[in-house]
C-alpha cells in the first residue's frame, strides 16, 4: 500500500528564494515541453524527451529535473486524453471540449515538481534534507512533521517526493510503501454505510454523521465568493486567494474524522464495511438547479477513498455494492416501491408496514448486499 506523507521544510531566506526559482524554472521547462507536444502531437514520454531534452538543458535544468519535467508533461497529456475519452469535457464538437483541445496544457509557475533520490536526499536523524536547485545543491534544510509522520518516513519512505509551494510555505510530499496487512474475515458481517447530503454517512447500526455543518460552511463560502468576485477590487482578489482551499480542507478533515470512526467501529465489532458504488452519479442524477451545487460539491468519492485506505491499514474488508433501490427497498421484507418513501427522512413499507429512518433502512440494505458480495467474490477465489 502506498501512502503520501506531508512534511514542512523550513529553509532560510536564500534557500527559500532558490527553491522558488527552481519551481519556476522547472515549470517553464514543462510549459516549453507542453508547447512542443501540442504542436507536434508527440505526447509519449520517451519520444517527447528526445525532442525537448536539449532545450531543457539549455534552460538551466540538470539531467534528472529535465527528465521529470518531460514526464510531468507526458502524464498531463495522458490524463487529458483519458478525460476526453471519458467525456468529462463534453461531447465532440462542444465548446468546452474544443476550448480544452485547442490549446496546450499550461503549468502554474509554482506547480509541484517531483524529485527522485538523485536530486533529493533525506537525513532522518538530523531531520534535514539536501535538494538540487538551479542555484546549486542546498544541504541541511530542516523539515518538521508529527511523530507518526516521521516514523512512517523513516521506516517506509520509497521512491519520489514532490516539492510543493502552498500558502507561502514549502512542503515535501513523500511516498511511503507500507506492507499490506492481511484482511480479516468479517465474522460479524458488514457495517453498511449510506452516503448522502443531509447526512454525510449513516450506518446500519443507526449512527448518523450530519452534513448540516459542512453544508453551512459551503453555503457561506459560496456567498462570500460571489460578493468578492462581483466587487473585483485588489483587496477582494487577495481575500479570494486566502479563501481558496479553506473549504476543501474543512471538508477533507470532516471526511477523515468520519472515515476513522467507521473503520474503528468495524474493527471493534469484527465486521467489514459495505459502501455504495456511486461512480457516475453526477451524470445519472437529475436535480433542480438549487440542488446542483450541493451535489457537485459533495465529496463522496473522497470519503470512500479515505474509508478504503484506512480500512486497508487496519485489515478491515471493504466491499462496494450496487446502490440501486437501496433507498426504496424494505430491509425486512425486500419490497421495492417509490411509495415506501413518503418524504426524505422517512421509510414506511407499503407491504409489511416496517418503519425506520430512510437512511438507516438504506444502510441495512447495503450491509446485506455487502455480505452477498463478499460471499460471491470469495467463492470465486476459492474456486480459482
Amino acid at each position: 500500500m502506498k501512502l503520501v506523507v506531508q512534511v514542512k521544510i523550513c529553509p532560510d531566506e536564500p534557500a527559500f528564494a532558490a527553491l522558488r526559482d527552481t519551481l519556476h524554472a522547472c515549470n517553464r521547462a514543462a510549459n516549453h515541453a507542453s508547447r512542443i507536444a501540442f504542436d507536434t502531437g508527440i505526447t509519449a514520454k520517451i519520444p517527447l524527451q528526445k525532442a525537448v531534452y536539449a532545450d531543457l538543458k539549455e534552460m538551466g535544468l540538470s539531467a534528472q529535473p529535465a527528465i521529470h519535467a518531460v514526464r510531468k508533461t507526458a502524464g498531463a497529456y495522458a490524463t487529458l486524453k483519458a478525460n476526453l475519452n471519458a467525456g468529462n469535457y463534453g461531447p465532440e464538437g462542444s465548446k468546452r471540449r474544443a476550448k480544452v483541445e485547442g490549446k496546450p496544457i499550461r503549468f502554474r509557475k509554482d506547480a509541484a515538481q517531483p524529485f527522485d533520490d538523485r536530486c533529493l536526499s533525506w537525513s532522518f536523524d538530523a531531520r534535514t534534507v539536501s535538494i538540487w536547485t538551479v542555484r546549486g545543491r542546498l544541504k541541511n534544510i530542516p523539515f518538521q512533521g508529527s511523530p507518526g509522520q516521521l516514523k512512517m518516513l523513516t521506516e517506509h519512505r520509497k521512491g519520489e517526493s514532490d516539492l510543493v509551494y502552498r500558502g507561502g510555505s514549502f512542503y515535501l510530499y513523500a511516498v511511503c510503501d507500507i506492507p499490506d496487512p492481511e484482511v480479516t474475515e468479517p465474522e460479524g458481517g458488514f457495517l453498511g454505510v449510506d452516503l448522502g447530503i443531509v447526512n454525510i454517512a449513516t450506518t446500519s447500526d443507526g449512527a448518523a454523521y450530519a452534513g448540516k455543518g459542512l453544508n453551512r460552511v459551503r453555503h457561506r463560502h459560496r456567498r462570500l465568493r460571489k460578493k468578492l468576485q462581483k466587487k473585483g477590487s485588489k483587496s477582494a482578489r487577495r481575500l479570494l486567494r486566502n479563501l481558496s482551499g479553506r473549504e476543501a480542507r474543512f471538508a477533507a478533515n470532516t471526511n477523515h474524522c468520519i472515515a476513522k470512526k467507521l473503520v474503528t467501529e468495524a474493527q471493534r465489532t469484527s465486521r467489514g464495511i459495505a459502501l455504495e458504488d456511486l461512480g457516475g452519479i453526477r451524470e445519472r442524477v437529475r436535480l433542480r438547479k438549487p440542488q446542483r451545487v450541493t451535489l457537485h460539491s459533495w465529496s463522496f468519492a473522497q470519503l470512500g477513498g479515505f474509508v478504503s485506505y484506512k480500512a486497508a491499514r487496519a485489515g478491515v474488508a471493504v466491499v462496494f455494492v450496487d446502490p440501486r433501490y437501496t433507498s426504496q427497498g424494505c430491509s425486512v421484507c425486500g419490497h421495492i416501491s417509490k411509495k415506501n418513501r413518503p418524504d426524505q427522512a422517512t421509510f414506511l413499507c407499503t407491504s409489511c408496514g416496517f418503519a425506520e429512518h430512510a437512511d438507516v433502512n438504506a444502510a441495512r440494505n447495503i450491509a446485506e448486499r455487502g455480505v452477498a458480495g463478499w460471499a460471491v467474490s470469495h467463492a470465486a477465489d476459492d474456486a480459482a
